[in-house]
């Protein structure tokens, strides 16, 4: 790692960043460690090397991870920056950005690993209702992911029992389920009049009942980051919130922007190498490469830093103000909704732009005989498509019409429910 990526260009990083990832390394003991799959990310030209030598706490752990560390450590690594860092929305966002984006431009998969983590506390602090945690044995200790996505033939439910609420079903993408000791988990619950909805639930991972399939995970992106269906046999579980609102709150929106801020700094990590090659060479074509992915760069600079700034200027729980107020304050739902995707959307773009340069830049060498290279295209390639590029562009256009249509009074019949 050469420094830690900040939003507003600083060089050499945040000294904060070091102090947490050196409590990691020191609570993460190399008898923690397990023999790592082959292909491994992590930066492996030389001048990485050198930096990592000198930056301190992060870069020293980041050297074990790369030596063999396993999953283990990047799991003691997410409680432990979970247990200090910044949650968005509450005045310190760009911090929280520069967290993810350092993680990623060093490792992609550590960053994949940490960031769960960070979401689910940033959760459960904001749920304005309580939540047991401690009756499914979930303390200061846990390690969290958050599993919320659907897919065709899965379907989780959750029904009330004598014991509270217990999970049944099967459930898509769950990252590392057999390594977490907890997750947040979606699941479909039957409504009073009728029809179902999802609810948020806090659940333990490593009880019966809970079985994990990390056979189906073959994918060559983030292979140590295995993120299979997890089937759930009438497993004990605790709400979060009430039906509907894990959906509906500020932070579903602020956890997707840090998502891209993942992305973000994983595309710092391949600029990185472009310019390295563009100086050893010293010619005009490495450097328009370097130039075009420093370009797209300060795009996705630019639009996470603006992010940030607007989310701390919202308070939390401001979005579901009604918007038409004049003293409402911050954005409103739909404007949390279109910065969102619109963040989203412009670092997938740059970060494509990036992937593309580097590949021109670079030629297969890189990719054919670099496995750590190889490793951290592959990861983010993968990463990037949590967003699904034209069909969100399509749905952040037809939120803009229908807010335009609604604020000039003329929504058009139809225009809600094709956005729905």
């Amino acid at each position: 790692m050469q420094q830690g990526v900040t939003l507003d260009g600083r060089s050499g990083g945040d000294a904060a960043l070091d102090a947490l990832f050196a409590a990691a390394l020191g609570a993460a003991g190399p008898q923690d460690a397990a023999p790592r799959a082959a292909g491994g990310a992590g930066e492996a030209d030389g001048s990485d090397a050198a930096g990592a030598a000198a930056t301190g706490g992060f870069a020293r752990w980041l050297q074990r991870w790369n030596a063999g560390g396993g999953v283990v450590p990047a799991v003691e690594l997410a409680r432990r920056v979970g247990a200090d860092a910044p949650a968005p929305g509450r005045g310190r966002t760009a911090d929280y950005f520069e967290t993810l984006a350092t993680l990623a431009a060093a490792d992609v998969s550590v960053a994949r690993v940490v960031e769960p983590q960070l979401d689910a506390l940033a959760i459960l602090a904001e749920c304005p209702d309580p939540v047991d945690l401690a009756a499914i044995g979930a303390g200061a200790g846990s390690t969290w992911g958050v599993f919320a996505a659907e897919g065709p033939g899965a379907r989780l439910t959750a029904v009330p029992d004598a014991r509270g609420w217990v999970l049944s079903g099967t459930k898509p993408w769950c990252s590392l389920a057999g390594d977490l000791s907890h997750a947040l988990v979606t699941a479909h619950v039957e409504l009073p009049h009728g029809g179902s909805e999802r609810r948020l639930f806090a659940v333990a991972l490593q009880r019966g009942g809970v079985v994990v399939h990390p056979e189906a995970w073959v994918s060559r992106g983030m292979p140590t980051v295995p993120s299979g269906p997890v089937d759930f046999d009438a497993v004990p579980a605790v709400p979060v919130g009430a039906p509907g609102w894990y959906l509906e709150r500020d932070g579903f929106e602020w956890g997707g922007i840090g998502v891209a801020a993942c992305w973000f700094g994983g595309a710092v990590g391949v600029a990185r190498r472009v310019l390295d090659a563009a100086g050893r060479r010293d010619d005009d074509l490495g450097a328009l490469h370097a130039g075009r992915c420093a370009a797209a760069l300060f795009a996705a600079r630019s639009v996470l830093a603006a992010a940030a700034t607007r989310i701390d200027a919202t308070p939390v729980g401001a979005s579901r103000i009604d918007a038409s107020r004049i003293d409402a304050p911050g954005l409103g739902r739909d404007e949390a909704r279109e910065l969102a995707q619109g963040v989203r959307s412009v670092v997938r773009e740059a970060c494509e732009t990036v992937l593309r340069e580097a590949a021109h830049a670079l030629g297969p060498a890189p990719l054919a005989l670099d496995a750590a290279y190889a490793a951290r295209v592959a990861d983010l390639e993968l990463y990037l498509l949590q967003d699904h590029g034209a069909r969100d562009e399509l749905r952040l256009g037809r939120m803009l019409v229908e807010r335009a249509r609604r604020e000039a009074g003329a929504v058009a019949p139809g225009v809600e429910e094709g956005i729905r």
